[in-house]
């Protein structure tokens, strides 16, 4: 084999494990004040990629809801809020994704929410179902991670 191909077939392997680790709000964290739903729009989001939300723990919380909890700003019955101040999402499947601060009024007021689309990595959409009797498309090898997280992620489907 030749080393040009070894070069193209090495990139082939590492890029689909390039994952990132999103800080929300970037350097101002998960606080009231921020339009973070401006600050969401201007970022790609990938499968493998981790939010990690960093605030003072017992001033805030965050919630994964539906496109109508978000709406509402209302935390679905039996949800069980992240808490630790340093909470962070694994972003596991591709599609709509919805997050709030279930804190007081924070969601309405603050505003602390936001919605994003997480794509299949690189921004291709999601393979589009196969037809009956049609063998299924391929994934992607491997499942990326991000080495820098510090703390387990909480898969988000």
């Amino acid at each position: 084999m030749s080393s040009i191909s070894q070069v193209a077939m090495a990139a082939t392997i590492v890029a689909p494990t390039m994952a990132k680790e999103i800080l929300v709000g970037g350097a101002d964290g998960w606080r009231l004040g921020i339009n973070y739903q401006a600050w969401a729009d201007g970022i790609e989001f990938d499968v493998g990629d981790t939010l990690v939300f960093n605030y003072v723990a017992g001033n805030h919380n965050v919630i994964k809801v539906n496109g109508t909890d978000f709406q509402l700003c209302a935390a679905p019955l039996g949800a069980a809020p992240l808490t630790s101040g340093h909470d962070v999402i694994l972003l596991a499947t591709p599609g709509r994704k919805w997050y709030i601060c279930g804190v007081a009024n924070h969601c309405q007021a603050g505003p602390m929410k936001f919605a994003i689309t997480v794509q299949v990595q690189g921004g291709r959409s999601p393979p589009s179902a196969s037809a009956p009797g049609s063998p299924p498309s391929a994934s992607a090898p491997g499942s990326p991670s991000s080495a820098s997280a510090p703390s387990p992620a909480s898969p988000c489907s």
